[in-house]
């Protein structure tokens, strides 16, 4: 995870305080154990609707009733299950155990005793390099549709530990994502270009996704949709290019440094542009943990829709994905920012409640807590919202979760850019240009809004804040703000 600057844009204050008056998802704070850091890194909801939650510091304990209210200690019911591992950043339950991803290994956790604690901890994945850098993290795991286990790996940053020998020259798949065959321990590289891909998740098709942080490399904050042999743009996994075993061919001469995105796109060999940009600050500043909404409309109209957690500005962001060309491309609305601590890791109870797992890490984040826990319950109130925003062949439709009254439209805040492919530290949006829309129409229904776009670009983000729009019982839009990223422009 990226160090963030001490000071937070004031651009995101608004959002954070109208977020203090939800009337859509109230907030329950778990009460934490006396003594207890509960840095949440990973959360995996059992079969009997427990609670796995693993810590940052290498201990997986079970929340017995995580719907609990009000959500003390004792009601709660916490149970330590697992102790004594190394820098646990994730955590899944799969095919009947618990399944945790050390700095080293993914390690399987079961209780074979029925004693309520672990009792055999088995090395299920390893592979890839270590050599002592605070930065080596790795993320996951998860489990695709045939088996097989996928986790993301940081690049290597900062001083290697003397003694680690050729891993202290070269830490193997850095900068990579890895799969682990099933019926296999032996991890090797899958998709490459990564920093700091610290959130690791499926769609509801079972496709595999992560997000990264802004960085080298990275202009902003992206969501990458993995799979075998594509390429995200950091340079620092070139050099695995060159075994053997690479899903990926190893380029020749120096990358480009400096053209646009856009342009990446067409000249950088194996280049794949991320399904999502995060504009920077206005969408989030550290994306972290991703978990597709499945509840089946108990957590709100968002359903196979993905929730993406958010460290600086402690909250939760959303995502609408389609496939365009045969790639996914779609686009990202904020969600719920102002929480007690940086968001880590989502996901969603029996009840479709949603729970954050929370912890700063010593970085900047808003909230008043270093670690935590928290749940987001629907009220039950219905929400007017951009349910989802799709790219048509000359601009764009817009579908609301509620019938709408007719706007103004012509007030609407529109505009396009892309950003640099370059090895500096992040990038402004550069090539900036009003949207020339027209043609706003208003289905009979009030549910659907299409525009014409006269000036279309592909590999540019098309970002809209709608004017002042109502439903028809009064009720305001909660979002006005979203951010398509368009890497492809629809023939029909």
């Amino acid at each position: 995870m990226q160090r963030v600057l001490p000071m937070v844009s004031i651009l995101a204050l608004p959002a954070m305080q109208a977020e203090e008056a939800n009337p859509y998802y109230r907030i329950v704070t778990y009460a934490v154990p006396k003594g207890t850091n509960l840095e949440a890194s990973g959360l995996a909801v059992l079969p009997d609707g427990k609670l796995a939650v693993s810590l940052r510091k290498g201990e997986v304990w079970i929340i017995q009733n995580p719907q609990a209210e009000p959500a003390t200690v004792e009601k709660l019911g916490y149970k330590l299950f697992a102790s004594g591992m190394h820098e646990i950043l994730g955590l899944a339950w799969h095919e009947g155990a618990l399944y945790v991803t050390q700095r080293s290994e993914v390690t399987r956790l079961r209780d074979t005793d029925g004693d309520g604690s672990a009792d055999e901890y088995q090395t299920v994945g390893q592979g890839w390099g270590v050599s002592g850098a605070y930065h080596e993290y790795a993320y996951g795991p998860v489990f695709d549709r045939e088996g097989n286990m996928h986790n993301t790996l940081n690049c290597s940053m900062g001083k290697k530990w003397a003694g680690a020998g050729e891993e202290g020259v070269h830490p193997l798949w850095r900068g990579w994502s890895v799969i682990t065959p099933k019926g296999s321990t032996q991890a090797t590289g899958f998709s490459a270009g990564f920093r700091s891909p610290c959130g690791i998740g499926l769609n509801a098709e079972g496709d595999v996704f992560a997000t990264d942080q802004q960085g080298n490399w990275m202009p902003t904050n992206p969501l990458m949709h993995i799979r075998k042999g594509a390429y995200f743009s950091h340079a620092d996994s070139l050099v695995d290019m060159k075994r053997a075993d690479s899903p990926i061919p190893a380029p020749e001469g120096k990358q480009p440094d400096g053209i646009t995105v856009a342009e990446a796109m067409k000249q950088v060999p194996h280049y794949t542009p991320p399904a999502i940009w995060f504009p920077y600050v206005k969408l989030g500043q550290s994306p972290t943990g991703l978990r597709c909404d499945e509840t089946g409309g108990k957590f709100g109209p968002f359903e196979k829709q993905l929730f993406v957690g958010e460290f600086v500005l402690s909250g939760v962001n959303r995502v609408f994905l389609e496939k365009v060309g045969g790639e996914y491309q779609g686009a990202c609305f904020p969600f719920i920012s102002g929480l007690q601590s940086a968001v880590l890791t989502l996901n969603f109870l029996q009840d479709g409640s949603m729970v954050v797992g929370q912890s700063n890490r010593g970085w900047n984040s808003y909230g008043n807590r270093p670690f935590g826990i928290q749940r987001l319950v629907p009220t039950g109130k219905p929400l007017l919202e951009v349910q989802k925003l799709e790219s048509l062949k000359d601009g764009f439709r817009f579908t609301f979760t509620r019938p709408i009254k007719p706007a103004n439209w012509t007030l609407t805040k529109a505009q396009s850019y892309t950003y640099l492919f370059t090895a500096k530290y992040g990038s402004p949006e550069v090539e900036t240009q009003p949207l020339k829309l027209s043609g706003w129409q208003l289905s009979k229904d009030g549910l659907s809004l299409t525009v014409k776009c006269a000036n279309l670009r592909a590999g540019y983000v098309h970002e809209f804040e709608l004017p002042e729009v109502n439903a028809k019982d009064g009720s305001p839009l909660w979002h006005r703000l979203s951010a398509y990223t368009l890497n492809r422009i629809p023939a029909e």
